[in-house]
Parts: structure tokens; sequence; C-alpha cells
């Protein structure tokens, strides 16, 4: 009985925990889109090149490789995007290697782009 009793206990615990934090990510789901959804009615998208600021734009300043942006014929480093959330920067698509197409929301401060929004087109 007793062993019963301990099995249906951890299988209640590990039912919560896992409803909890499934409704832990709809929460933080749900404030990104938000957040999102702001952004996006102050300023307007832009398409801009993106690609790794040493590697294809020449940019200098940094250890490792960073995403950039070229704007207007000028790149800026980008803050608020890892260059490491689109996968292998090294890959035969990666941002090492190619020159991609973003929809971008934000601004440009003290020389590089802090970005609200980066979404890749291609």
């Amino acid at each position: 009985m007793k062993s019963n009793l301990r099995k249906v206990t951890v299988f209640l615990t590990i039912v919560c925990m896992t409803m909890m934090g499934a409704t832990t990510a709809t929460a933080q789901t749900n404030v990104k889109r938000k957040s999102a959804k702001v952004a996006s009615q102050k300023e307007p998208s832009q398409i801009v090149e993106a690609s790794c600021g040493q590697c294809k734009f020449g940019l200098t300043g940094t250890k490792g490789c960073d995403l950039a942006v070229r704007i207007d014929g000028k790149a800026y480093f980008v803050d608020g995007v890892d260059i490491h959330q689109f996968g292998d920067a090294h890959g035969d698509r990666g941002f090492c290697n190619a020159v991609r197409k973003a929809e971008v929301q934000g601004e440009v401060v003290d020389g590089r782009f802090k970005a609200k929004k980066f979404k890749l087109k291609d």
C-alpha cells in the first residue's frame, strides 16, 4: 500500500510540475509577443543586410564573430540578438559565410544597432 501511495505521489508531483512549466512558458511567450507588438507600433520595420561583422562586413573591435547589419551602406554590430540564435554561424548559410536579408526594428545608438525586432527573410 505504501509503495502504491508513493508512486501516485511521485506521479502527481511530476504532472503538477509539468503543468506549472507549461503555464510559465506560455506566459513568457505572451509577454514577448506583446513587447514585439509595441515595438512595431512605434517605428517602421526595414529590410537590411545581416551577416558576421568581422567575416563579411570588415568590422573590428571585438573578439570572435558577432552579428552585424548593414544599413544604407554602413555596418553596425547588433545588440539584443546573438549570432548563434540562427544556427551555426560557420555553416554554408551561416552569417560567417553568407550575407542575408533581415527585417529589423531598432535604432543606431553610439555606433551600434539596438534591435527590438530581428527576423530573417531568407
